[in-house]
């Protein structure tokens, strides 16, 4: 990924342009998708060395929205995410590594207080320069978490069998950085 060297630099997550979502099954047959609103986080790519750049994030739980007014109360609740306890999800890299077409970011994600080790595997769109002569880049990245690690076990037995909420979460991140000046 040689590339990549093309993305040196500090760069700031462009929130008008960077999706952070996420996808839960529901009810054994459908998924539930939404994202969060309200974040702001940076990321420094060492074009020498991959392994010495480094990435943090910090989500407003709050901010959560899944286009359902009712779901989203239940997910702000002690039941879920406990937004007045835990007001923050963060994630901060502790390591850098190119494996094949993908760049690995291994990092700390602390979600209702609870910290877990995580990889997440984002492919680099590459560099362009908007209208206005800020340098943007831009990748797409996905990783797989189990809720119940995080400490949110709520859920309800269906009379099918089965459980109401899936334990494994997908999150999807498409994330478009504005270079530091």
């Amino acid at each position: 990924m040689s590339n990549l060297s093309a993305a040196a630099g500090t760069w700031d997550i462009d929130t008008a342009h960077t999706n952070l979502g996420f996808s839960a099954r529901h009810a054994m047959v459908a998924k539930v998708r939404g994202h969060f609103a309200d974040y702001s986080g940076t990321f420094t790519i060492d074009g020498e060395n991959i392994a010495n750049s480094k990435a943090e994030i910090t989500i407003q739980t709050a901010s959560i929205l899944t286009g359902q007014a009712d779901r989203d109360g239940h997910l702000k609740s002690p039941d879920f995410l406990d937004v007045e306890s835990f007001p923050t999800i963060t994630f901060v890299s502790t390591a850098v590594a190119v494996k094949g077409d993908s760049v690995v970011i291994t990092g700390d994600l602390t979600i209702h207080g609870v910290t877990k080790s995580v990889d997440v595997a984002y492919d680099f769109l590459g560099v362009s320069q908007d209208p206005w002569g800020n340098s943007k880049v831009g990748f797409e990245g996905s990783t797989k978490i189990s809720r119940k690690e995080f400490g949110l076990t709520w859920n309800a037995a269906l009379e099918t069998g089965g459980v109401l909420v899936g334990d494994e979460i997908k999150l999807t991140l498409d994330v478009e950085g504005t270079k530091q000046a």
